[in-house]
């Protein structure tokens, strides 16, 4: 990754974001040295620009952040840094610097698992039901979505509210499954919705 240095004294902003909830949770400084270090420790390192030295963040804490990949800005002089970490993030003992819970949301969810189902059905991994899903084709696929609608509908009316979980669980997953399989999304099905309530 070629990084731009030079513009700012040898330092890059770097904005920490969690890997699984999307929330910004920090802001620090690294140098060359500090970028290297997070990438090959994999627990993101700062420069102190009060200390004139490296710090891995939660070396005092331990409430350290897992470096999971990096992507820069368009001028190469701004890190944007996902990571998923221990504990609270700030000094002051919030989940971010910005007094803000880190929480996945559902749609962060939602999306993470249409993500997984979608890396599925390219790389298709040997024992995974998803494929056997996506291999048995869209007709299956939607049995499937027809069988657990009609799970959860009994379950809503004499089941317990433990077991209609469990198997709304199961039709909001065929659901999803069968989305991905006739390549449409989260996104069409949000503009679908969008489209039914600004109509009335």
């Amino acid at each position: 990754m070629d990084l731009n240095f030079e513009k700012n004294n040898g330092l890059i902003p770097a904005i920490i974001q969690d890997a699984n909830t999307r929330r910004v949770l920090m802001m620090g400084y690294m140098n060359r040295e500090a970028w290297e270090k997070t990438q090959s420790g994999k627990l993101v390192t700062f420069y102190s620009r009060s200390r004139k030295t490296l710090w891995t963040k939660g070396e005092t804490s331990g409430n350290f952040l897992h470096f999971v990949d990096a992507k820069p800005d368009c001028d190469h002089d701004t890190l944007l840094i996902r990571a998923i970490p221990d504990g609270p993030v700030c000094h002051m003992g919030t989940d971010t610097c910005w007094g803000e819970e880190n929480i996945q949301t559902p749609g962060d969810f939602l999306k993470d698992l249409e993500d997984l189902l979608k890396e599925r059905k390219t790389n298709r991994p040997v024992g995974s039901y998803t494929v056997k899903l996506f291999d048995a084709g869209i007709k299956k696929i939607a049995q499937k979505v027809g069988e657990e609608a009609v799970e959860t509908i009994l379950e809503a009316e004499n089941g317990t509210d433990e077991r209609f979980l469990s198997e709304a669980a199961d039709l909001l997953y065929h659901l999803l499954t069968l989305l991905v399989a006739k390549e449409l999304s989260l996104n069409d099905l949000v503009e679908e919705l969008e489209r039914r309530r600004r109509e009335g």
